[in-house]
């Protein structure tokens, strides 16, 4: 509700040039980059319900006192305390998700799951712009409300998943079995990509002995984050760089702008069930990359815009790329994450959202500065079609592998 009006809010605060202040983000970015690794532990450890409470409970903490916030280090502090929370929420509710809901059912409901968030985003912008407009303070109170409220929420009513539900048990005895050695000349049948000959042993004392070091191992999940990490900072671009690219270059004011990210949340909400039902015929893999290469044509079609109109196309080509990769990409990590490590799985798959959120500000910023502004969208462009094409080769890799009889 009142973080796309963060940096108007520190800037009247602090009286600094925008570059300054803009720094705030990206710190924010960086600490929950490093917070992803945590997240993934303590999902494991104390519980998915645990973590999502914490979390909540600090983002009400930290917007109440945003109110106060003076100075730079002020902002900056709490701007790693928002920052190091907000990825144990969203680690805790995946691994939540996928512990109650069958791998049949996760594309499915992994999209309702945006589209719920989604409502809330496009309404959350035009509520805290409404209440800031009347009174900052206000506007802090409200979100503060909602982030305890729901914490109490979540507290109360929800339960653990950890270990309890009948799907997790299940996963268990599933992931179990993904440690029997097939016989000699047997071809397995287990997903494709745990067939990649770079899967990390599956002896007695690893089974025993499991955490960050088996998910590093997995060298072709580390491989799947590792493109979708480099992908993402193609949209981000788009989202952090193209209202001052609009405002600066074509004279876009920020009221006007506002409706390509109602657009954005609005499509989220209506559509991405319909583009579901669509995707989840498909393997993941495949559909991963041509999300990513949508992704990569949206952001890189900015380049060729010069007014609102086209600013908003290029939102929805992007929009369709994220309602395309998104619940697919959760899917793939929840389906190929054993149960008793999916905490880990997760978390090293949202690191690669907040490497994503890191860089594309460097890199847009980068370019603009050293080359010229709509270097800015050829970059993204490039980037995305890197990702899209190496996304396209892991699934080629993995297909091979997976044809290939398993090792006595």
């Amino acid at each position: 509700m009142i973080w796309p009006f963060m940096l108007i809010y520190a800037s009247g605060k602090l009286h600094l040039p925008l570059s300054t202040v803009a720094t705030l983000i990206s710190i924010n970015a960086g600490t929950g980059l490093l917070a992803s690794f945590l997240a993934g532990t303590l999902a494991n450890k104390v519980g998915r319900k645990v973590v999502m409470v914490f979390s909540l409970a600090m983002n009400g903490i930290a917007y109440f006192f945003l109110m106060r916030a003076e100075t730079y280090p002020h902002f900056f502090i709490l701007m790693i305390l928002i920052g190091l929370s907000n990825p144990l929420y969203q680690v805790g509710a995946d691994a939540m998700l996928a512990d109650i809901i069958p791998s049949e059912k996760r594309t499915n409901a992994y999209a309702i799951n945006r589209i719920a968030n989604n409502a809330a985003f496009a309404m959350g912008p035009a509520i805290g712009g409404f209440l800031a407009t009347t009174s900052y303070n206000l506007a802090f109170y409200c979100a503060t409300a909602g982030f305890i409220t729901y914490s109490l929420l979540l507290f109360f009513l929800a339960r653990e998943t950890l270990g309890k539900s009948p799907n997790y048990l299940n996963a268990e005895k599933v992931s179990e079995r993904r440690f029997e050695l097939p016989k000699q000349g047997q071809i397995s049948k287990v997903p494709a990509i745990s067939h990649l000959r770079s899967r990390p042993d599956t002896n007695e004392h690893s089974k025993n002995n499991l955490g960050y070091g088996y998910v590093f191992r997995d060298k072709g999940y580390m491989a799947f984050v590792i493109l979708i990490s480099l992908g993402l900072i193609a949209p981000t671009m788009l989202w952090i760089l193209m209202p001052v690219y609009a405002k600066t270059n074509f004279g876009i004011p920020e009221s006007l702008y506002g409706w390509i990210l109602t657009t954005n949340a609005l499509m989220c909400v209506f559509i991405q069930y319909s583009v579901t039902q669509v995707t989840r015929r498909y393997k993941t893999l495949p559909v991963a990359s041509v999300g990513m290469l949508v992704y990569a044509v949206g952001a890189g079609s900015v380049a060729i815009m010069s007014g609102f109109r086209g600013f908003w196309l290029s939102m929805v080509i992007l929009t369709f790329g994220e309602l395309t990769l998104v619940p697919t990409a959760s899917k793939y990590v929840a389906d190929l994450a054993p149960a008793n490590l999916r905490g880990r799985y997760m978390s090293l798959y949202w690191l690669g959202w907040g490497l994503a959120r890191t860089l594309a500000p460097l890199i847009g910023g980068f370019l603009n500065d050293n080359v010229f502004p709509r270097a800015i969208w050829i970059g993204a462009l490039l980037i995305g079609l890197t990702s899209t094409f190496g996304l396209y080769a892991l699934n080629r890799l993995s297909k091979s592998q997976a044809l290939l009889p398993a090792r006595p």
